[in-house]
């Protein structure tokens, strides 16, 4: 259920939101220990060190809240986070192993893969992923095969751009309009793109706002 947020408190609503605290609870290896409460779930995925354990940490104003390295595929399993834990129906953030490059045998990157998959198709209760895409690269090809996948089990994604204080202003308006011209004809794309920085806090207050938007907010006490 989509909570009521009035045009233009989007952002009001995510800063309270997330002000609600957040804590890790479990990590998950397989489908058999995914949570059954049937809460919300708003996952975010990327390629191995495209900057999420960092955009997770900013998000919630949590220095180690999620672990970063700059080892890729350090994250390994799906890791759940409840938003606002102290209040009945706090959804869940889902932290995905990253895709692309790892340091790990085949067999291991393969299972991973496997898990992911597999979620995203019988998740009845993920409201949307979040792709992170590094934006001095733009969309690679391990991207669009997960977008793919994405589009083929009609789980909505929004792309989040990272690392934006790397690159140029002229360079950052460039990355978002390639991205959205990429997104046009894929059917479950949410046509806004964020750009952030972990560094600097660009875009943090608008994503955090955008989760908001998907969460019952009502139901978790807050009053606009």
């Amino acid at each position: 259920m989509q909570s009521p947020v009035p045009e233009g408190d989007f952002l009001a609503a995510g800063h309270w939101l997330f002000a609600q605290g957040c804590d890790f609870v479990l990590g998950v290896v397989s489908l058999s220990g995914l949570p059954t409460d049937n809460a919300m779930e708003i996952a975010f995925a990327g390629r191995s060190n495209v900057g999420k354990s960092s955009l997770l940490n900013g998000l919630t104003g949590r220095k180690n809240l999620a672990r970063t390295s700059n080892t890729p595929g350090r994250t390994q399993e799906l890791n759940f986070f409840r938003l606002a834990p102290n209040r009945p129906g706090g959804p869940w953030l889902v932290d995905m192993p990253g895709y692309g490059y790892a340091r790990e045998s085949k067999n291991k990157i393969a299972a991973w893969n496997e898990l992911l998959t597999t979620y995203l198709r019988g998740r009845a209760n993920l409201r949307r992923v979040f792709v992170l895409i590094d934006s001095r690269h733009g969309l690679k090809a391990n991207d669009m095969a997960m977008l793919d996948d994405l589009d083929v089990t009609a789980v909505v994604y929004q792309i989040v751009l990272t690392k934006a204080d790397k690159i140029s202003a002229a360079d950052q308006e460039r990355v978002v309009a390639d991205t959205k011209a990429r997104l046009v004809k894929r059917p479950a794309a949410y046509p806004d793109v964020i750009l952030t920085s972990s560094e600097t806090g660009l875009g943090l207050d608008e994503l955090r706002g955008t989760v908001a938007t998907l969460v019952d907010l009502n139901a978790i006490g807050y009053k606009a």
